[in-house]
């Protein structure tokens, strides 16, 4: 997800341009087609034998499902939903049959379903409380509250599990939150069995400001329906005992859930346009007054899907050396029906780029929908084959939109195919993306990110592996996850070298690709690729929130007469340094003297402190660490530089020099 609140922060961050020059700046230094196979999904197993009760029919028509192809992932999980959307109340009925297939090896005997909507059912769940009702600056519309209501639980069989259910709060013990259910079996599960569950439930749709909802006639539906947590076998993740991982929807935290197969009848007024995860099975077709669509989808872990009147439809058909064919939706708002060759370019771009570096593309579609404005809370989202820009304010936008595209195309990868827990290390997620966004943008449209300017952000270092709700604020949560993990993922490649931080990331993804990896997990690839221990690195860097503070202590000068005839002044000059933080090696330190003449040494980082000897034939005027401030970890520059004590003479000479450059400096700041 983009966090829409960097959008502003960005333009405040201008004033850090003045602490860096105080600090000494000088210069702006489903698949690709494929042989498809019939295949006969695994049987469910049923829980129990049980005495039959009468069955409950579910509300639409049992799916026949189409054929699947040959198995990307584990598919843990298989959903067969048939949902209605009635606009005039802004509701959804719907019905789910969902099996589970036990991955791991001890007997379960409860199921934990995710109920998303239900962050939005007041004001006092633990989501509305942590962010006070605004995400990414959207507010919750008044009266736009909104919930998910569970009407009936089953086994296959028909027996009732509506009393064997309970809400639960592992976070923080809100009995006001039911986002998390626990589900009680009849009997346990014991692993490789299958279970499968039948449920219908409706979803009340929030005014949208947080992912999902309505905005007018525009519906985003994202987590909308009742999602499986994700059981882990020991060893994923690094965990040693199989379990659960089972979290609450908190105001910062993102998702996590298996992969699978997805398979979606959806109904919606017939005036309505759908975009949805996978592909459709077959055309669109009237009954009456409603229109029905087919989506099926497999090898994701999750579905989401958005409707409207409005969309101004365009598809293009995309292949590269590694995209072997796509076919791109756009779902445009009126607004920017004429940009639909720039949203074309962006995704382009970002298919090829991104499947050169981290693997093909797997997925036959790739849906981009833009929300009108009123809907600007569903932009700027990820979901597998679909994703949101941010919503049309404006008929001629800048390059943000290109960036927006291309940041949630990245999550087609960090997120999608690599399913990390968002809940646990989201910075598997926003950071990676982040990173290869940043590359992206420069290497196609010429658009750079100052680094030291996000760097100087970054006032709160924390370790990037921390729960979201644990940040000390969203705005913590922020500019560590995506900035801050963005510029460890740089200094990694300053330090093993560009070549080697693409080896490292093309294996990461390529060992993870439909799995679940951890931080661990990207340490050791590292490791492997570079051939040498970060264990010191990511201890002080990623697992706890460490930054070097540089510093400028102490300058001395003295000045004594050359020995013999015509010899000149020489002055002496001994500079003390120190670094408060964290340890960090090779640190670079420019020495200016009166006469323009300026030498870099750089100090091995041993220590707190060191000191420099200089002699010269003219005075030394100033020090500074990291004048190109490379090192994109320190995020205090003001005690970076010091000047020497001069005459008055040459201070006045040297403070105009100084003024003169900060005019030039400011006159470039064209944002």
């Amino acid at each position: 997800m983009k966090p829409h609140s960097l959008r502003y922060t960005l333009i405040f961050a201008a004033l850090a341009v003045l602490t860096l020059l105080g600090g000494g700046i000088w210069f702006l230094s489903g698949h690709s087609p494929a042989v498809w196979t019939a295949y006969a999904p695994k049987e469910a197993k049923s829980p129990a034998d049980l005495p039959q009760q009468q069955i409950v029919q579910s509300a639409l028509p049992e799916i026949t499902p189409p054929p699947v192809s040959e198995a990307l992932s584990q598919r843990v999980v298989e959903y067969h939903m048939d949902v209605q959307l009635l606009a005039d109340t802004e509701t959804l009925t719907a019905s789910e049959t969902m099996t589970w297939t036990h991955p791991g090896k001890k007997p379960v005997q409860e199921l934990y379903f995710h109920l998303y909507p239900n962050a939005f059912a007041s004001g006092n769940t633990t989501f509305m409380k942590e962010s006070g009702g605004t995400l990414r600056g959207d507010s919750m519309p008044a009266g736009g509250y909104g919930s998910l209501t569970l009407t009936d639980l089953r086994t296959s069989e028909g027996v009732s599990l509506m009393q064997r259910t309970q809400y639960v709060q592992p976070d923080d013990g809100n009995t006001n939150d039911k986002t998390l259910l626990k589900v009680h079996l009849p009997q346990p599960v014991n692993g490789g069995e299958s279970v499968t569950l039948k449920l219908q439930f409706e979803v009340k749709l929030p005014k949208i400001f947080a992912r999902m909802g309505t905005a007018d006639n525009f519906v985003m539906a994202g987590q909308w329906f009742p999602k499986l947590s994700v059981y882990e076998p020991a060893g994923t993740r690094g965990v040693k005992e199989e379990g659960w991982n089972l979290h609450q929807y908190h105001g910062t935290s993102e998702f996590y859930s298996d992969f699978g197969i997805y398979n979606v009848t959806i109904s919606v007024p017939s005036d309505y346009k759908v975009a949805a995860t996978g592909f459709p099975v077959k055309n669109a077709r009237l009954v009456q007054d409603r229109k029905i669509y087919q989506f099926y989808a497999d090898d994701v872990h999750d579905f989401a899907w958005a409707a409207s009147p409005d969309f101004v439809v365009a598809e293009k058909a995309f292949s590269a050396p590694q995209v072997p064919g796509v076919k791109i939706k756009l779902y445009l708002d009126p607004l920017h029906k004429d940009l639909q060759e720039r949203y074309f370019q962006a995704a382009e771009a970002a298919l090829t780029a991104f499947s050169k570096w981290y693997g093909p593309y797997p997925y036959s579609t790739l849906s981009i929908v833009v929300p009108p404005e009123s809907g600007n809370g569903a932009g700027g989202m990820e979901y597998p084959t679909l994703i949101t820009a941010f919503g049309a304010a404006e008929a001629t936008p800048s390059t943000s939109l290109e960036r927006t595209v291309i940041h949630e195309i990245g999550h087609q990868y960090f997120y999608g195919m690599v399913a990390s827990n968002e809940f646990e290390e989201a910075w598997l997620d926003e950071s990676f993306t982040s990173y290869a966004e940043d590359r992206l943008m420069e290497q196609e449209y010429g658009v750079a990110t100052s680094l030291p300017l996000q760097s100087s952000l970054v006032s709160s270092s924390q370790p990037l592996n921390l729960e979201t709700w644990k940040y000390s604020g969203d705005d913590a949560y922020t500019r560590n996850v995506y900035i801050r993990g963005k510029l460890v993922l740089r200094d990694i490649e300053r330090l093993a070298g560009t070549k080697n931080m693409d080896a490292i990331l093309a294996a990461y993804v390529r060992k993870y690709r439909f799995k679940h990896p951890s931080t661990a997990d990207f340490q050791k690839i590292v490791e492997k690729v570079t051939k040498q221990s970060w264990q010191t690195y990511f201890d002080q860097y990623v697992y706890s929130g460490g930054a070097p503070d540089f510093a400028v202590d102490d300058i001395r000068l003295t000045a004594k007469r050359g020995s013999g005839d015509g010899a000149g002044i020489q002055y002496d000059a001994v500079v003390k340094v120190s670094n408060q933080g964290s340890h960090y090696g090779d640190v670079p330190v420019k020495f200016t003297f009166s006469d323009g003449y300026t030498v870099q040494q750089y100090w091995n980082g041993e220590g707190k402190t060191t000191s420099f000897e200089l002699s010269y034939k003219a005075p030394l005027v100033s020090a500074e660490i990291d004048p190109e401030h490379s090192i994109l970890l320190e995020s205090k520059h003001l005690n970076n530089f010091r000047m020497a004590e001069l005459e008055h003479s040459t201070l006045s000479r040297w403070t105009l020099s100084a003024t003169t450059l900060l005019e030039t400096l400011l006159g470039t700041l064209v944002w």
